[in-house]
């Protein structure tokens, strides 16, 4: 059979392909409902597949081809057919169900590890066909390549969060599941789990086992006793001063955290110009503090 690229043809369910299911994650609920769309409105929009050789794959339409497969009678769907390489049409996939409901962060993380792994694209490569910054694409390689075989599955199953599975990835792979049965033991908070993997970085097997085994205990400890309001060794300015410091102090250290945290927020190159000179002006400013508090022979 021939096809129109762009051009919407009925095609027989069991002439798609899914070689590209893979990179999709599977949701029996939403086919189900989706199956029920089709029985009382039928199809509103067609599927989306690639030329292979003389067949077709799906792209875009698996939880459709699924649900159809319910519907008693129903025994073809409207197909629109794009020209693409391999290359192409897997960051199709990304890119036609961004329009939609949009995809998973493991669903791109299984798309870039193809891309690279198997396809051989560098880094900035895939980045730049995905439309995407170069570290997006090394947080989603990280997500598979940087989690132990049991953090993966639960991720894959839908029983880890990405969040949660971002933070493991800070951990050597032999201490990602240990953190993640403490966490869930405990029904320590994502909060506290980020304080845990604090801990363990850079921890002996000894230590990580003492603070594996009562996670709120060690954070405690390692929180130390609350600051007093005043300390009594001050003057009334100098406790004035040493409050100021320690805010500033603390505002530093959760500015450091956010940026070793893999996360949504990365700075791209026009940021980094519009900060720099508050970053120059930081600098400066406590350089003179430090003068004007002990002298310059300590600034």
């Amino acid at each position: 059979m021939s096809w129109e690229e762009g051009v919407a043809v009925p095609v027989a369910l069991e002439a798609l392909g899914q070689r590209y299911r893979r990179y999709r994650l599977a949701d029996p609920s939403a086919e189900d409902a989706m199956a029920g769309s089709l029985r009382r409105w039928g199809q509103l929009s067609p599927v989306v597949a690639c030329r292979r050789g003389e067949g077709l794959e799906l792209l875009d339409g698996f939880k459709r081809l699924a649900a159809a497969r319910q519907v008693a009678g129903l025994t073809t769907l409207s197909v629109r057919v794009l020209m693409l390489d391999e290359r192409a049409a897997k960051a199709a996939i990304l890119g036609l169900n961004r329009a939609t409901r949009g995809v998973r962060e493991l669903e791109e993380a299984w798309i870039v590890q193809a891309l690279v792994r198997e396809d051989g694209l560098t880094q900035v490569e895939a980045a730049h066909l995905l439309g995407q910054h170069k570290s997006w694409v090394c947080r989603r390689l990280a997500l598979l390549e940087r989690l132990c075989a049991g953090v993966k599955e639960d991720l894959r199953l839908g029983l880890l969060g990405v969040a949660l599975a971002r933070q493991l990835v800070r951990l050597p792979a032999g201490n990602q599941q240990a953190v993640l049965t403490a966490s869930r033991r405990d029904a320590l908070t994502a909060q506290e789990v980020r304080g845990l993997i604090d801990l363990l970085q850079g921890a002996s097997a000894a230590q990580a086992a003492v603070i594996l085994a009562q996670p709120r205990a060690a954070l405690r400890q390692a929180q130390g006793p609350p600051l007093a309001l005043r300390d009594p060794r001050l003057s009334r300015a100098g406790n004035f001063l040493a409050r100021q410091l320690s805010q500033a102090l603390e505002g530093l250290v959760r500015v450091e955290n956010w940026l070793r945290t893999p996360n949504e927020r990365e700075l791209c190159a026009g940021d980094r110009e519009v900060v720099q000179p508050l970053l120059t002006r930081l600098g400066e400013q406590a350089a003179l503090v430090a003068e004007l508090v002990l002298g310059p022979t300590f600034a």
